[in-house]
């Protein structure tokens, strides 16, 4: 019956508890059970617990090692709704096998065969959000909900194209325009799946559903600062954008901008069929970007730290400010004039020691004047 077997979708395993009361009334053992008829294979057996009741015989299917024992593993492709209110395909796997006794040698048998057939439907879709872009990395770790495959996700940030140096923000914030690259990454994953970027978006606060946000990219809309490196073709992904600030921040020293990504695993075979082709489209314009508000989720494991700092308009700050090289050029040509009318009053001092003394005049006396 149903209640003789229980099965539990979680996270790193797939486990199955069978009353045992129905195998020894039916004259078997725990022995005698094995996933999908490998009973020569004591991987593929289960094992007793006596510490509940009823007693149980417990079947742990590990989900990076799931066909070893001969269950069957079938992705298929659905378009739906994410947690986010977007249209896209998503990638659905079902995992399913049998527990069974094993068939007497002899053609007749007084002993009923027993048969558990069970499954387990995991949506390939991680929900990587509330990542704030203020650290070198933060390490996304998903838990038990609804089941799910075993993975972690890492959004590492860098400074430079070839990933590696990790980005170190300084005290003072980024200048506007610094170029940053992310990389979304999974580890621990089985070889089977790829990471694909679907959608990313920054709010000015850690709340992923903050009613002002920015998008970075959603399917083919993409912000013109932003490059898509890659996506879909491996275990990770990557995209760079310059940062900016946020008006709102217009009377503070500092603006913050923290980064949100809805990122979901397909299979590797089939994730050049999911990644959106685009052609030359126009893009949104962006006061459709501050619009919308993401839906609001449940039930996902978050990990945060710091915000992006950039420099922003500072209106009690002094109005110019010279740098070293303008201040030695400016100290250079002042005393350069200085030296210059030093020496054109020198030369105008010597040229007149030089010219003869008009105030005597020397010549035949006018008897006009007399």
């Amino acid at each position: 019956a149903e209640r003789d077997i229980n099965v539990f979708c979680g996270v790193q395993t797939i486990t199955m508890k069978i009353n045992f009361c129905t195998v020894l009334f039916s004259g078997y053992s725990e022995t005698d059970l094995a996933l999908n008829g490998k009973h020569g294979d004591a991987h593929c057996r289960g094992f007793i617990n006596n510490n509940t009741f009823p007693a149980v015989v417990i079947f742990i299917i590990n989900l990076s090692t799931l066909e070893s024992c001969g269950n069957t593993l079938v992705v298929s492709s659905a378009r739906g709704v994410n947690a986010y209110g977007n249209t896209s395909v998503v990638q659905i796997g079902n995992v399913s096998g049998y527990i069974d006794t094993p068939d007497p040698p002899t053609i007749i048998s007084y002993l009923p065969g027993l048969l558990y057939k069970f499954s387990c439907s995991y949506p390939l879709e991680y929900l990587v959000n509330n990542t704030q872009l203020a650290s070198s990395s933060a390490a996304i770790s998903v838990r038990e909900n609804n089941g799910t495959f075993i993975s972690t996700l890492n959004l590492l940030l860098y400074n430079d194209s070839t990933y590696s140096q990790q980005l170190l923000i300084p005290s003072t914030g980024l200048p506007l325009k610094t170029k940053i690259y992310a990389a979304v990454r999974a580890t621990n994953l089985d070889g089977r799946w790829n990471v694909l970027m679907d959608y990313c978006y920054t709010t000015p606060s850690g709340n992923p559903s903050d009613d002002l946000r920015y998008d970075l990219f959603l399917s083919c809309d993409k912000d013109p600062q932003t490059t898509i490196i890659e996506n879909g073709k491996s275990q990770m992904g990557r995209f760079s954008f310059e940062v900016f600030r946020f008006v709102k921040h217009k009377n503070q020293k500092m603006s913050t901008v923290f980064l949100h990504c809805v990122t979901k695993l397909c299979r590797a075979d089939d994730c050049p069929f999911l990644v959106p082709i685009c052609s030359n489209r126009e893009r949104r314009d962006a006061g459709r970007r501050t619009t919308g508000s993401p839906q609001s989720t449940s039930g996902n494991a978050v990990i945060s730290a710091g915000p992006i700092i950039t420099r922003s308009a500072n209106p009690n700050g002094p109005p110019f400010q010279l740098n070293s090289v303008t201040s030695t050029l400016i100290s250079s040509v002042v005393i350069l004039g200085i030296t210059s009318i030093f020496f054109f009053i020198c030369s105008l001092t010597l040229l007149r020691r030089k010219w003869p003394n008009t105030s005597v005049l020397n010549g035949i006396q006018n008897p006009v004047f007399n």
